[in-house]
């Protein structure tokens, strides 16, 4: 088995560069061969890539995964960890080492579906409006570290965003509104846990999708709460729905996915059911 170790030396604040020599020393046990990447992978040659970091290594890694069949392995050591968390991995990285050894030892594989965009794959959670915002602003952000990120993002981004209008057309329907925020969900984290889209699963072939309709300033400031137990699907102005393919058309909105910027809307995104080879 050939497999190379795609080290993200930004996740954690550094947290993956410092623990790339054990991950490395463990694996170079479970393979013929391995090598370590801190920058460009390499385009062919190996049948595991494992990602070191959080869910912006998992973004890059799936560029190179998806529909290749070469297996995605994951060592946790980012902020957010969503993907991990929607799939049972550990979120420490020596606890994910260990997941991901027993895997390899045993030739354990899952596959998975993603979200395709143009021409980019996502893993997670493609989300459009306020929520893209809250992303790019916490991209930004020095402090605080972790899922606290996100919420000193949230309340600066409270201050200057307005529900603009939003067409929304799937297989089944079409339908305008204005929008706040439009979430779809492979997995249904975000955010560093916040259960966007608490059904979604990414075996299903399709995609789980929240929206949150025309919402005031202290809706939202009530309804944030409530989306770290999903307890926000219930408030009036959400409305959920299933499609294995979304277009959202109208204003101009900010688009996020996997927590990475793709770029302002219009945007059309697939369900692409077992699309990724996961090392389980």
């Amino acid at each position: 088995m050939r497999a190379a170790l795609a080290v993200h030396r930004d996740s954690g604040r550094g947290a993956a560069l410092s623990i790339a020599g054990v991950v490395a020393e463990r694996l170079r046990e479970h393979v013929e061969h391995l090598e370590l990447c801190t920058g460009a992978l390499p385009e062919h040659g190996f049948d595991v890539l494992v990602a070191l970091g959080g869910d912006g290594a998992v973004h890059q890694a799936v560029q190179h995964c998806a529909g290749t069949g070469v297996a995605l392995g994951l060592v946790t050591a980012g902020n957010g960890n969503d993907f991990a968390r929607a799939l049972g991995i550990p979120l420490d990285p020596l606890g994910s080492l260990e997941t991901l050894l027993t895997g390899l030892r045993e030739g354990r594989r899952r596959h998975l579906d993603l979200g395709k965009a143009g021409s980019r794959w996502f893993a997670t959670v493609l989300c459009a409006g306020f929520d893209a915002g809250v992303a790019r602003r916490a991209a930004t952000l020095r402090r605080p570290r972790g899922p606290h990120r996100y919420d000193v993002a949230v309340v600066a981004e409270l201050a200057r965003f307005r529900p603009r209008p939003v067409t929304v057309q799937t297989e089944h329907e079409r339908f305008e509104l204005d929008a706040t925020l439009v979430a779809i969900g492979n997995t249904p984290y975000y955010g560093g846990g916040m259960p966007i889209c608490p059904a979604a699963r990414p075996d299903d072939g399709l995609f789980d999708v929240t929206i949150v309709g025309a919402a005031s300033r202290l809706d939202l400031v009530r309804m944030l709460p409530k989306l770290r137990t999903g307890a926000h699907l219930a408030h009036r102005a959400v409305r959920t729905l299933r499609a294995r393919e979304i277009r959202l058309g109208g204003a101009e909105l900010p688009v996020a996915a996997d927590g990475e910027i793709l770029g302002p809307s219009p945007v059309l995104a697939r369900c692409v059911p077992g699309a990724l080879t996961m090392v389980a």
